[in-house]
């Protein structure tokens, strides 16, 4: 099945691949904001933006479980890369599917960014600290509108230019949660056995990814944790693990600049690896 997966190109058609993958019920239109800023300062590079089954304009197609969306990566890879060099991103349970993309390509790959990554599967089981505002502001809380507050959730930082930057956020990926299949995805993400890959990507026994790694996480980030993340430092040994305070799940909200410093050492990293490897 060629080309099984909506994509959206930018950049240098003959630049060196970067494939980034989505998180749950987005789509590549949302790592696009984020990252986008960052990629117009770098030159060379092909921006691969992937929508998975159900998301974006990928339709689902009866997709059963994460390794099927998983095999449907690997088809995308093979037909649209096929043996060429690439870099590979991940968000959310966007950066468990590259984990295991890399580990498939691991030759192939020079480069892992990991985004907030879901490690553990299982809700339950991951280490994510309750909520705890870090700045509190019970009177401006009080004033937003019911949309607002079903909007954005719960507020780490409550003060208005940061509850205007996640406003903004949250309303440039509505569409894309709003246009996913929940119909199909839901009983996926409900289910542990079927969220859950059955490749075992913690196993010491694995081939180590000797590329440059970043590992983004954030302190307050309220679905997946860091702690969980803190394994990935032994399976990549080129890793550079960063927790960022005031940092969500949905980071950045307002740390742009330190997110693009991040994105952009990485890939200086990468370009020399290549360059000396």
């Amino acid at each position: 099945m060629a080309d099984c997966l909506s994509a959206h190109e930018i950049g240098d058609t003959s630049g060196l691949p970067v494939l980034i993958i989505h998180g749950w019920e987005l789509a590549g239109s949302a790592e696009e904001l984020d990252f986008e800023p960052v990629f117009t300062t770098a030159s060379g590079l092909r921006r691969i933006y992937v929508d998975l089954p159900g998301m974006g304009a990928t339709p689902a197609n009866n997709v059963k479980d994460l390794d099927e969306i998983y095999q449907r990566l690997v088809q995308f890879v093979d037909s649209r890369l096929g043996k060429s060099k690439f870099l590979i991103m991940g968000s959310s349970c966007g950066g468990y599917l590259a984990r295991a993309l890399a580990q498939k390509y691991i030759d192939q790959v020079d480069g892992l960014l990991l985004r907030v990554p879901l490690i553990e599967p299982k809700d339950d089981l991951r280490d994510v600290d309750p909520f705890q505002p870090l700045v509190q502001n019970e009177q401006l809380m009080a004033s937003l509108s019911s949309e607002d507050k079903a909007l954005i959730g719960n507020v780490h930082i409550q003060t208005t230019a940061y509850i205007e930057c996640l406003k903004a956020k949250y309303e440039a990926v509505a569409p894309a949660l709003e246009a996913a299949d929940k119909q199909v995805l839901n009983p996926i993400r409900t289910d542990p056995q079927r969220y859950k890959l059955s490749l075992d990507l913690d196993s010491n026994e694995n081939a180590k990814l000797l590329a440059p790694t970043l590992i983004l996480c954030g302190r307050q980030d309220e679905v997946v944790g860091y702690r969980d993340s803190l394994r990935l430092l032994e399976l990549y040994p080129r890793s550079t693990y960063v927790v960022l305070d005031r940092g969500r799940h949905d980071l950045p909200i307002d740390q742009t600049e330190v997110f693009g410093a991040l994105v952009r050492d990485w890939l200086n990293r990468v370009e020399e690896w290549r360059a000396y490897k």
